[in-house]
């Protein structure tokens, strides 16, 4: 098992919409602590390209989908400059070209005025926010069927493909009334005017602000892996179930309980 040459598997179908077997068939021992390797070395090849890591995402924090996927905790990943996009008033219209049985995850995002710190409470966490958002994830799985080990995903992006942000909403304001309202909010989903599936604020580890604090600590661990940082973006993980995007359908939400937009896409 040879790290680089996973990188560089990784790195020689991004954005080619080919896929690959999971490493974890052909090698037994690849586990997180590889995965992560291959994660650093992805990086750094994907900066030697020019490209600029803005964030991270973290992944299957929503605990209702882990039995679906064959995972038990959240992962995480990079975000970069040229996969986040701004959400429009009017729904915004996107390719889907290049992304490997690409899925929609309605999600929470923050951008970060300070890095919060492991163990700290809500009320602490908010303050490290600068701006909240509602936006969509689309994810991808390079590996065909969205067959998978954990470790996997991590080496693969971390299923990470194009992140698209709804208008920003200043938590110093309103730091007295976010914390609960990120953690009782609900969500609807919709594909075509119809409804697909419901969500709520208290799947994603009982609310994204629980989320962002998992990532910290996940960071506090690993030191091999920098923290995160004021600046950076960071999405909390699907509110619903991940469903699979075509050409031609149009996605959108429904928020309740919380005073974020709803969102629209269009895939062409």
């Amino acid at each position: 098992m040879n790290l680089q040459d996973i990188a560089k598997e990784v790195i020689a179908v991004l954005g080619t919409g080919h896929q690959l077997a999971p490493f974890s068939k052909a090698y037994p021992d690849f586990g997180l602590k590889e995965a992560y390797q291959v994660t650093a070395a992805v990086r750094a090849e994907r900066e030697a390209r020019g490209e600029r890591p803005i964030g991270r995402k973290i992944g299957f924090t929503n605990r209702t989908i882990w039995a679906e996927y064959g995972v038990h905790a959240p992962i995480w990943g990079y975000v970069y400059e040229g996969t986040v996009c701004n959400l429009t008033s009017d729904p915004l219209e996107v390719s889907l070209k290049g992304l490997a049985e690409p899925r929609i995850e309605p999600e929470i995002m923050f951008g970060l005025a300070a890095p919060p710190e492991p163990g700290m409470g809500e009320e602490a966490i908010i303050h490290c926010i600068d701006w909240i958002a509602h936006g969509f994830e689309i994810v991808q799985s390079i590996f065909p069927n969205w067959s998978f080990q954990a470790p996997d995903t991590v080496a693969a992006y971390g299923l990470h493909g194009r992140l698209f942000v709804g208008p920003r909403h200043s938590a110093a304001p309103r730091c007295d009334k976010w914390p609960r309202e990120l953690s009782v909010f609900e969500i609807d989903l919709f594909r075509n005017g119809v409804h697909i599936d419901h969500g709520a604020a208290a799947n994603v580890l009982d609310g994204p602000l629980f989320a962002l604090r998992h990532l910290a600590e996940t960071l506090g661990r690993d030191p091999k892996s920098p923290p995160l940082a004021a600046g950076e973006i960071v999405t909390t993980g699907t509110l619903t179930r991940a469903f699979p995007v075509t050409a031609g359908e149009e996605w959108s939400t429904r928020l309740t309980g919380i005073p974020l937009e709803d969102a629209r896409i269009r895939f062409v």
